[in-house]
């Protein structure tokens, strides 16, 4: 017997969209031959923007389609790439003819599957792409290597490219300005304790007690480092320091904070971190203009955190600050 609210393991995926469209239906579609997600009104004479990859992840990406934000999300199986079939799939149904920019965190399956969708479709349509590479985790020095892994700073990327293109931003202007906001953030993670896959029913790694993992993936990789736990305090300063140097926040600045709960983390713990990383950012003379607090990019049933910085600009602000509505983000 499963110990997940699931039917058969194949329909997990499809079934979690239609109880999402359940919930929001005046907001969201579902299309499921091949399966992607769409704003149920559809905005026209707009760059089109388009995000995806792994189910797991909840609410991101199929949670972040609305106006304001994505025109529509490709939903893999867990923890595995959509097909380039979905994608281009979904490019087609979302198209005005002003383009499309395609937010894809950097994983090998989700930069090739999006590329030869953007191949696909290069007769016919424009299709440019923003990659997202924040895990500070993996910063490596081997250029042959596959870069850092995209995480929660895609929550960002996607409210500002959204209101960008809401406001009527053309193609090449909305890429830039993810791009821009790529280079402004950094990503740290930790876990108490690892994900348990529904596809499996096994954790991705064990800890012993008192331990703590530093450095995780959202596909539940273990870290560069296990440590003792340590309190709230210490750790979300171990977690900032080098975030701040990642980034290049002067005194002075100002940032984005993203806190962001790996899927088992509650919000009283979410609430303690998101207060540590304030203190520990105006004890460096950087202030905190905007924090999002919650699980927005989770590891299935991961306890642990994250916490993502993006250096703001006036105009990142403005387009941080415009409306949304989605199923996980209104404002």
């Amino acid at each position: 017997m499963s110990r997940f609210f699931m039917n058969e393991r194949e329909t997990l995926v499809e079934q979690a969209l239609e109880g999402l469209v359940e919930a929001h239906g005046g907001l969201v579609d579902v299309h499921t031959d091949p399966l992607f997600v769409t704003r149920r009104v559809p905005a026209a004479g707009k760059t089109a923007l388009l995000s995806g990859g792994g189910s797991g992840h909840e609410p991101l990406h199929t949670g972040f389609v609305g106006p304001g934000m994505l025109d529509a999300a490709v939903p893999g199986d867990v923890f595995a790439s959509p097909t380039a079939l979905q994608v281009r799939a979904a490019i087609r149904a979302v198209d005005t003819g002003e383009g499309t920019v395609m937010i894809v965190k950097n994983y090998t399956g989700d930069v090739l599957n999006f590329s030869i969708a953007a191949e696909l479709l290069a007769e016919t349509h424009r299709v440019e792409q923003v990659l997202v590479d924040d895990d500070l985790a993996t910063q490596s020095q081997d250029e042959g290597g596959p870069g850092r892994r995209g995480t929660a700073a895609v929550v960002a990327v996607e409210k500002v490219c959204g209101a960008a293109a809401e406001a009527g931003a053309p193609v090449a202007e909305v890429r830039a300005l993810g791009q821009d906001v790529v280079a402004r953030s950094a990503t740290l993670s930790v876990a108490f304790e690892a994900c348990t896959n529904p596809m499996t029913g096994r954790r991705s790694f064990e800890l012993e007690p008192g331990e703590m993992e530093f450095g995780v993936g959202i596909h539940g990789e273990r870290g560069i480092e296990t440590r003792p736990v340590t309190e709230a305090a210490d750790l979300v300063e171990s977690l900032v320091g080098p975030l701040v140097e990642s980034v290049g926040a002067k005194r002075g600045d100002s940032v984005l904070a993203i806190v962001n709960g790996l899927g088992a983390t509650h919000g009283l713990e979410l609430g303690v971190a998101a207060r540590e990383t304030r203190r520990v950012l105006d004890g460096l003379g950087v202030s905190v203009a905007r924090t999002l607090v919650g699980p927005y990019v989770t590891s299935l049933d991961m306890k642990g955190l994250s916490i993502t910085l993006t250096v703001l600009t006036d105009d990142l602000v403005k387009f941080w600050d415009a409306p949304v509505r989605t199923p996980a983000l209104v404002w």
